[in-house]
């Protein structure tokens, strides 16, 4: 595993996503430890993922898919993995024996993706950007973030089609725009 930088050597997008991702780490560990309610976490967690995600799917993704094409293309099918895990714990009842299995696997596969994008894409993108860029990313990214977690999980996933994710969604709209 590649060191991560240091926070200074950060650009603001990176620091945003990073802490978003401590976030998210911290909503997992209350859920494993099972000390805590699970329904109010899980809103939380449902909420902010979904959040976190579309910031990138539409955001930072598109902006940064030419310096990092096959990373992005991953994330993008990562994030679809992701999102199908969290509707099935999202279903199932906390007192429901998988209920702790379906936490555990949900977890481990966002601290792959995290692990990835703090390792490889971020620090790439950074070096790669213009700070004043990242800069006015990250504003933009942090305002949207608010409203995605303001108006829920729900709102921010695709209804119907239980194979249909914001991933498909947000990447089948950048493809549109590219043609």
């Amino acid at each position: 595993m590649a060191a991560k930088k240091k926070s200074k050597d950060r650009s603001a997008v990176s620091a945003l996503l990073i802490r978003q991702h401590n976030e998210v780490k911290a909503i997992f560990k209350k859920l494993e430890g099972g000390r805590a309610e699970p329904g109010p976490l899980l809103t939380e967690l449902s909420n902010k993922l979904s959040a976190h995600m579309a910031i990138e799917q539409d955001i930072y993704y598109p902006a940064v898919k030419s310096l990092k094409t096959d990373l992005v293309n991953e994330s993008y099918e990562e994030h679809s993995l992701a999102e199908l895990g969290l509707k099935r714990l999202l279903a199932t009842d906390p007192k429901h024996e998988s209920f702790k299995s379906k936490v555990t696997a949900c977890k481990e596969l966002i601290e792959h993706h995290v692990e990835e994008e703090e390792d490889d894409l971020f620090p790439g993108v950074d070096r790669k950007m213009k700070d004043e860029e990242l800069k006015a990313m990250a504003k933009t990214m942090k305002a949207r973030f608010d409203e995605v977690v303001a108006a829920g999980f729900a709102a921010a996933v695709p209804k119907g089609s239980p194979g249909k994710t914001s991933a498909d969604v947000s990447k089948r709209g950048v493809q549109r725009k590219a043609s």
